[in-house]
């Protein structure tokens, strides 16, 4: 794969997940390379013409009233990556730091910063040699950007901090030596530049996002099977309905879920029976997993429109050779859409969790109970409900949003902050719930279809089957007990990798989060 050039205008979520997740090579452009040695070229000038620029001449936050001698504003950058470094809790996950990398180059070489070529090409050889910060995932309010857990980041750049390397976990100054490297000597406001933006919370919004459409489209798939074995009708889905409320994730789930079960004999078995409609968690699956869709695509535009911007402070205008201080860095916006994020995710998780219930539920599936054969001295997928309840209701509580929450910070100079950093990682925790509770309705789903066929041998809808033949390669039917937590960590790893989702649009077409 050609290397991705990280100074484009329109780096997308794609590419960063390419770069997180595939290891995918990073490099500058020159046409980069020029525009940041033009601002640098800006900052060095003024340092000697002892002009005060905040962060650079001055001490950071409250303390922006002391002015720092040419001679200290070396041994000032250096020290905010120190005195920052504050952060507390586990580290960020390998994927979540590359793409915290990738962004902050990104940032940096489109030359707003003042940051020297020489500063970039480290995190660029740290991305391409496997050098991985160790980040903790705590301690960032969201505003003045993602101070602390930066701070750890660029500690490794001048010999200090901690560093995976390979996997495996070493001081900063044996990573650089590892790598060919000599701890960086920072100039003029590159310490500040380093850590002042939004990356970290933009970074986990991007993979979120990113397995949120996937798993959005999967929730269509799980409804879909579970409508079948529990009998439901797919008439509620007919467009005609849907067009007299056109909200585009409920136009886009309801044509999901009629091609996932076009040419269904199971539905077509019990036309004209004498049920008139569905349970809400079956009829009503275009209004609500259409709300989570929108609120997906909510999240994708404002991580979109932040991956692309700077989020730093001050902001250098070369060609009017100009200083700016604003708060690009604030992370109110995110902040917003990760909450909302995390209400569309946590409710795609409670109503499968319905749909579970309704399954194991002999009183409402006409199916045996707990989808097990002897029943009693087996207990089948009973406390596969369980866990889902238990998912379900921990997200209830992770859901409450963190953007309404504000503790003002630095002698109250920054009296309001967006806790955006804390906002998406709630909904990554949600995602991961979710994604369990999804599993769990899969492998419910399958199991039921597998208990129908054996007294009533019908074939199920043109993509529900697909979704049912890759399940069972995976995750065989359950004729006595087993210990359940395998079949569910295996249908997870099978969710996640986007084997069901390409099988059945292959055979139904694109399932779509938005139309």
């Amino acid at each position: 794969m050609n290397p991705l050039y990280l100074d484009k205008e329109n780096l997308t979520i794609d590419d960063l997940v390419s770069v997180a997740r595939s290891g995918r090579d990073v490099a500058v452009s020159s046409f980069g390379e020029a525009r940041v040695a033009r601002t640098s070229a800006l900052i060095e000038r003024w340092v000697k013409e002892k002009r005060v620029i905040y962060g650079i001449t001055t001490g950071f936050g409250a303390l922006c009233n002391v002015t720092i001698s040419e001679k200290d504003t070396r041994r000032l950058q250096e020290n905010i990556l120190m005195s920052h470094a504050a952060g507390v809790g586990e580290p960020l996950s390998e994927s979540v730091v590359r793409a915290i990398m990738a962004l902050r180059v990104h940032d940096l070489s489109l030359g707003y910063s003042g940051c020297r070529m020489e500063t970039i090409r480290y995190l660029l050889a740290f991305l391409n040699q496997d050098v991985i910060p160790v980040v903790p995932e705590k301690g960032s309010v969201g505003a003045s950007g993602d101070l602390a857990p930066t701070a750890h980041l660029g500690l490794v750049l001048i010999g200090r901090g901690e560093a995976f390397h390979h996997g495996e976990r070493v001081s900063g100054a044996e990573a650089l030596s590892r790598i060919g490297l000599s701890p960086l000597q920072l100039a003029a406001g590159e310490g500040l530049a380093l850590i002042n933006g939004t990356q970290v919370m933009s970074a986990i919004g991007a993979l979120v996002v990113n397995d949120a459409v996937r798993l959005s489209k999967m929730a269509d798939i799980a409804c879909a099977m579970s409508l079948e074995v529990l009998m439901g009708s797919n008439s509620e889905f007919d467009p005609r309905i849907h067009q007299v409320r056109p909200h585009p994730g409920q136009l886009a789930t309801a044509d999901n879920m009629l091609r996932l079960t076009a040419e269904s004999q199971i539905i077509a078995s019990h036309q004209g029976c004498a049920r008139v409609q569905d349970a809400y968690t079956l009829r009503c699956a275009p209004q609500i997993h259409g709300a989570s869709k929108d609120a997906v695509a909510h999240a994708r535009r404002v991580i979109d429109i932040e991956i692309n911007s700077t989020t730093t402070n001050p902001l250098i205008f070369p060609d009017t050779e100009e200083v700016r201080l604003g708060g690009n860095f604030h992370g109110q916006p995110i902040a917003m859409a990760a909450d909302y994020l995390s209400m569309g995710l946590a409710e795609l998780g409670s109503v499968s969790e319905r749909r579970i219930e309704r399954l194991v539920n002999p009183q409402l599936s006409e199916l045996p109970a707990f989808l097990i054969k002897e029943g009693g001295i087996n207990s089948g997928l009973m406390i596969g409900q369980y866990a889902a309840a238990a998912l379900v209701s921990e997200n209830k509580v992770l859901a409450h949003p963190a953007c309404v929450d504000s503790i003002p910070t630095s002698a109250n100079k920054e009296d309001h902050v967006s806790m955006g950093t804390i906002a998406i990682r709630q909904s990554r925790e949600i995602l991961t719930n979710v994604e369990n509770v999804i599993a769990i309705e899969l492998l419910c789903a399958a199991q039921a279809y597998d208990l129908l066929t054996e007294t009533h041998p019908l074939t199920a809808g043109r993509g529900t089957r697909e979704a049912y033949r890759v399940i069972r390669r995976h995750v065989p039917f359950m004729a006595q007990d087993r210990e359940l937590y395998k079949d569910i960590q295996a249908m997870v790893q099978v969710l996640r990798s986007g084997e069901i989702l390409d099988a059945v649009e292959r055979a139904v077409g694109r399932i779509c989060v938005e139309k």
